[in-house]
């Protein structure tokens, strides 16, 4: 790889198709990034039985589905490696080594941690998976020796926990093994869905980055307005409007005339929703071109991922060869 501004190493889980709020909440920060540093793109399938260890049928499926998403979205093998998690061992052996000088309580006070044990329902996560997957996120952070990590903001405390990790090993065997890396914010911090919650599949009210552009019109009519806004010519509120949310994206610069027209009772939700249908047509026309392109070689994502693996279990052996020494297992 050519010189860049350093390393940085990313991952999703596979779960099935990418929805928009994966395109602004991490995949359009990518494709700005891999220009800029050297990067790893991992499949964190370990992370998907994190949470779905009873349920594991779809993960296979999936994670071709999302990697098609993200090579239609613009990540290129040519400028970053993209793997798999599982496919290099080495993830687990520094995961390992790791857990030997991680105090419980690190795992236990972090903030997701608590609060995904309340939010997720009718699964048992009395697990060590569960309690230590911040510390497997570690592992996969430095075992590539990232200098930053692109996330959002409710992942920040994982990379401070990682930063912990490495100021850590470091400490305790006298040489600089890892950097600690830094926290690169992704510039949208929530996507709203349909609902105006959060979009996520949980609450189903996703719109999929590979939805036909014929179906787009059909899914913004089920976006929540303001609910006090009866008549058409009623003044609006777009704060409180998924529409209005979705301007700020696809239709910034004429975000400033809707938001007036809205307030003004000047234009309509349906005629707003029609508007905002065709922007999003216009923005994702491309990606589901691009998508259906790769879908006509079935192959290409499976050779994608051995390439990957090839580059990224190089450069993993060369970390694992120090942290083996530095321990006295070398």
């Amino acid at each position: 790889m050519s010189e860049k501004k350093g390393t940085i190493l990313s991952g999703m889980r596979p779960t099935g198709k990418l929805h928009m709020g994966n395109m602004f909440g991490a995949l359009d920060n990518w494709v700005k990034l891999q220009d800029e540093y050297d990067c790893f793109f991992c499949v964190v399938d370990w992370h998907a039985l994190t949470t779905s260890y009873e349920e594991t049928g779809n993960i296979k499926d999936s994670i071709n589905e999302m990697v098609l998403d993200w090579l239609s979205c613009g990540i290129d093998p040519e400028k970053a490696v993209i793997f798999k998690q599982s496919d290099v061992k080495a993830h687990a052996e520094l995961h390992l080594l790791l857990s030997m000088l991680t105090p419980l309580s690190w795992l236990e006070r972090i903030p997701t941690y608590k609060e995904q044990l309340k939010q997720i329902e009718g699964r048992n996560l009395a697990t060590y998976g569960f309690l230590g997957y911040p510390l497997l996120q570690a592992a996969d952070i430095l075992l590539y020796k990232a200098n930053a990590v692109p996330v959002g903001e409710d992942q920040a405390p994982h990379i401070e926990f990682t930063r912990e990790i490495a100021r850590r090993v470091n400490y305790l065997y006298g040489q600089t093994i890892f950097p600690e890396p830094a926290t690169i914010l992704n510039e949208y911090k929530i996507v709203p869905g349909l609902d105006n919650r959060k979009m996520s599949k949980s609450y189903d009210n996703v719109i999929e980055i590979s939805i036909h552009p014929e179906e787009i019109p059909g899914r913004v009519r089920m976006m929540i307005t303001d609910p006090g806004r009866i008549r058409k010519n009623d003044p609006g509120n777009p704060e409180i409007c998924s529409i209005f949310a979705f301007h700020r994206i696809f239709n910034p610069p004429g975000l400033g005339n809707i938001e007036v027209s809205c307030r003004g009772g000047e234009i309509g939700c349906v005629e707003c929703k029609k508007d905002l249908s065709s922007w999003i047509q216009k923005y994702l026309e491309p990606v589901y071109s691009k998508r259906r392109e790769l879908e006509k070689d079935p192959q290409k994502i499976r050779h994608i991922l051995e390439e990957g693996k090839k580059k990224a279990e190089k450069v993993a052996e060369g970390t694992m060869e120090e942290i083996r020494s530095a321990m006295g297992l070398g």
